[in-house]
């Protein structure tokens, strides 16, 4: 009997699952982006760390090389269809929050699995969040309390998400849902 593939339909469908649940959340953080720029720009930062759920869920609940960018590929067009005039920033944040959480994976040969791991990931991407958007957010004009402050909550925003997307990757592993085929 030939193995099953890794990426089974079952795996796919968990990830397609995950990605429309994200997905709902991206599209929604995607809608409050104008607005919170105009209000309280320091936030965003915080607001788009929700974009590291994908792959930090379908990664602890399923433990597979990939599944955190084809999570990622399939919350960006629910994401999109929910606001497509943010399509390019949410392919581009799948991509790239995805590929940053494939790779640390990928340099523990994908057998490490410890909460460490994930937050490595959330700490980079935390760093690219602030670096990117507080230009785009020209918090330069700001006073330096108020740069710090979005400093610190984009550094800490990913990193809060990553510690709720582990709790439901766990809650996912414990009821079940990953299934995977016997050979």
């Amino acid at each position: 009997m030939a193995n099953p593939s890794r990426l089974s339909t079952s795996v796919l469908l968990t990830c397609a699952a995950i990605g429309v649940a994200t997905g709902v959340l991206g599209g929604l953080a995607g809608w409050i982006t104008l607005p919170l720029l105009a209000a309280v720009p320091v936030l965003y930062g915080f607001v788009l760390g929700v974009h590291v759920l994908p792959g930090i869920i379908a990664q602890e609940a399923l433990r597979l090389p990939w599944v955190a960018l084809i999570t990622h590929g399939i919350a960006a067009l629910v994401a999109t269809a929910m606001a497509p005039i943010y399509a390019g920033q949410f392919f581009g944040t799948a991509l790239l929050f995805g590929g940053i959480q494939e790779l640390v994976a990928a340099l523990v040969r994908y057998r490490s699995w410890a909460p460490w791991r994930f937050f490595v990931s959330a700490f980079v991407i935390g760093i690219v969040v602030a670096m990117a958007v507080f230009f785009a957010a020209h918090l330069g004009a700001m006073p330096l309390w108020a740069q710090i402050l979005y400093l610190v909550l984009s550094l800490l925003g990913p990193v809060a998400w990553t510690a709720v997307g582990l709790a439901i990757g766990r809650a996912l592993r414990r009821a079940g849902v990953p299934r995977r085929s016997r050979t």
